[in-house]
């Protein structure tokens, strides 16, 4: 069984991941061997974005299935060793649900399938499900949100939410995708994302590759360019959706919403419904994590702060359901009340 993306390629020994740490400058390439790498991998973002992180992660348990294997003669071993695998791979990044919601079916699969005898293949095809469903998944965001885009719109992005972000196509710019195949007309604004640059680094290079009129700004210019009214749309991304409809997305997409509310401007978040976490009330309740203080005071490998300065680097904050005008799921658009809407999604 193999899989092959501009994000990631399964081999059937190994993951290959693009390193997108070396992007726009270099295509570098980090093969993981075994699910110590994979998990190394994620942590140091050599691959991020919510649904790319829980297929890669899915993968890595893969490997570890693999190597529990060779090591033991039982199903229980395997299931006992498995556990601390797991956990592993779970402490990468505490934010993205789909982490751990991949980590969970493919916990879940194993303990199914209840036996020792083809277990390495029921857990490969297992986590081959989840990269290809991610895909069609993706396309189906994409198709759902590009009703909402006008031809010769502007849309702003933050972050990146695209191929790179998961295993094909993406999530907020799968919408974009999606309007552009339908023969829409469609530019986009993508901010820089300081501090890690996603924005500046991936977003801008991917959407050039596929020949999208892109304009970059630096994080500070939302608010002036929707005042000149250059924006009709923002579209951005998730990393988990509380029940109340608070997202939590990268740093920066608070501000972005605030300033399109203030303007008119409707903000859209493009997620999967695996993104969805209706065991947390609210935005509050979402774990964020803080990430080295280097990310700040460094850029492009050059101290650019004072030293001994304090820094303050959490990775994502939370947008209040408020100023959010859509959800787009595989499943549809979702509209407020979110609370109810969204729970409306799981009882189909």
């Amino acid at each position: 069984m193999k899989l092959k993306t501009i994000t990631m390629e399964w081999t059937g020994d190994s993951l290959v991941l693009i390193d997108q740490r070396r992007l726009p400058f270099e295509e570098v390439y980090v093969t993981c061997a075994d699910y110590r790498s994979v998990a190394l991998a994620i942590k140091e973002m050599v691959v991020r974005g919510a649904p790319a992180i829980g297929a890669a992660a899915a993968f890595g348990y893969a490997l570890g299935v693999k190597e529990m294997v060779k090591k033991s003669a039982s199903y229980d071993l395997v299931l006992l060793q498995m556990k601390n695998v797991k956990e592993i791979l779970e402490r990468t990044r505490p934010t993205a649900v789909n982490l751990f919601w991949a980590l969970e079916r493919m916990q879940n699969r194993l303990i199914e399938h209840g036996k020792y005898e083809g277990l390495v293949k029921v857990i490969e095809e297992e986590a081959m499900k989840i990269a290809k469903e991610d895909i069609e998944i993706n396309k189906a965001i994409g198709r759902n949100g590009a009703q909402l885009l006008e031809d010769g719109f502007t849309v702003l992005t933050h972050c990146n939410a695209g191929a790179l972000a998961t295993v094909d196509y993406g999530t907020a710019l799968g919408v974009l995708r999606a309007a552009k195949e339908q023969g829409k007309n469609i530019k986009v604004f993508a901010d820089e994302t300081r501090p890690y640059l996603q924005g500046a680094r991936l977003t801008a290079w991917e959407l050039m590759k596929d020949g999208f009129d892109v304009t970059l700004i630096s994080d500070n210019m939302s608010g002036w360019v929707m005042k000149q009214g250059k924006i009709n749309a923002v579209v951005v991304g998730a990393d988990r959706i509380a029940a109340n409809g608070d997202v939590a997305n990268k740093i920066g997409t608070y501000m972005v919403a605030v300033l399109a509310k203030r303007h008119g401007v409707p903000f859209y978040v493009a997620a999967p419904t695996s993104t969805l976490d209706l065991s947390i009330e609210s935005g509050s309740d979402i774990p964020i994590e803080e990430r080295s203080h280097e990310e700040v005071t460094n850029c492009a490998g050059r101290r650019i702060a004072p030293n001994n300065v304090k820094v303050y680097n959490p990775a994502f904050d939370v947008t209040d359901h408020e100023l959010v005008s859509a959800i787009i799921t595989e499943k549809g658009v979702v509209y407020p009340p979110f609370k109810e809407n969204l729970k409306k999604l799981f009882e189909e």
